[in-house]
């Protein structure tokens, strides 16, 4: 779970809907404060029980480079509403969803694509399978296949308990404790019990399976002329780095760690997450326009 450092919204950030095809999808837009966008957006996908707030701390910094970027939850994710079916939460599922969405942003323009841990899962699938190219892929935090480490136990324990228990009993047994004892302030526990609460019991039990469960799509996406980042933490906690080193071999991608950082870079080194995503985003863009 990741735990964002404060939740006021920065200048030129807005909460707003975006309607698609498949559904109307919660998200956050960050526009420059000064004059319109100049280069293509970008979309940023979230992780397992989390949200576009996981992005709020380097927002308004990506913006400032002059584009529009829109941070969603997916189905079933806090503000998002999902259906009880468990098909609706596969990566292949949800990988449609963001094929629609980014079809919404872009509006005829490529979209740079971003997915969060769980979240690159589903946006490798809305890259190999989606109608849309994007002008390019970042894998923040996320692996080749199922989860791994700590991360992997918490998943399970979710899965294990989840239909046993409940949510209740979750939070006041583990994260809750687990919040306060990292000293995240009062105001930030209140929003991760809210946003907890508010998620699909029956996405969050089917995310946990497709997280586990996660094939190794790689050479699916090497076959895909797309412009790749992979950038994890220094320290992840999820997939080990070596594993994410390798998969950026794999891809034939660039690779960023971002010092200091664990499993969530944009919360724990926002300055520094967001300037290594400018950079590839300009590059990318600028290979793509001198290239056709």
């Amino acid at each position: 779970m990741s735990t964002p450092r404060f939740l006021a919204l920065p200048p030129g950030v807005s909460p707003q809907r975006v309607e698609t095809s498949v559904g109307s999808f919660a998200a956050l837009e960050a526009l420059p404060v000064r004059g319109v966008p100049e280069r293509w957006p970008a979309l940023l996908v979230p992780g397992y029980s989390g949200s576009k707030e996981d992005f709020i701390a380097i927002l308004e910094t990506l913006a400032q480079a002059g584009r529009r970027v829109v941070a969603i939850d997916m189905r079933g994710q806090y503000e998002t509403k999902g259906p009880d079916d468990p098909a609706a939460y596969s990566c292949e599922a949800l990988g449609e969803d963001i094929d629609a969405v980014a079809d919404v942003v872009g509006a005829g323009e490529p979209v740079h694509l971003l997915g969060h841990s769980f979240g690159g899962l589903v946006t490798r699938e809305a890259v190999i399978g989606g109608v849309m190219k994007p002008a390019s892929h970042t894998l923040m935090s996320s692996g080749p296949a199922g989860i791994t480490g700590t991360r992997e136990k918490t998943a399970r324990l979710m899965l294990r308990t989840l239909p046993e228990v409940g949510l209740e009993e979750i939070w006041a047994s583990r994260l809750e404790p687990e919040a306060l004892a990292a000293g995240v302030p009062d105001e930030i526990v209140a929003f991760l019990r809210r946003r907890l609460f508010a998620n699909s019991l029956t996405g969050l039990v089917a995310m946990a399976e497709e997280v586990l469960a996660a094939h190794d799509r790689l050479d699916d996406l090497c076959e895909l002329d797309v412009a790749t980042l992979v950038l994890y933490g220094e320290h992840d906690d999820g997939w080990p780095p070596a594993l994410q080193a390798e998969m950026a071999k794999r891809l034939c991608a660039e690779c960023v760690v971002v010092p200091g950082a664990m499993h969530s870079p944009a919360v724990e080194a926002p300055e520094t997450t967001a300037h290594a995503l400018t950079r590839f985003w300009n590059t990318a863009e600028h290979r793509l326009l001198h290239t056709g």
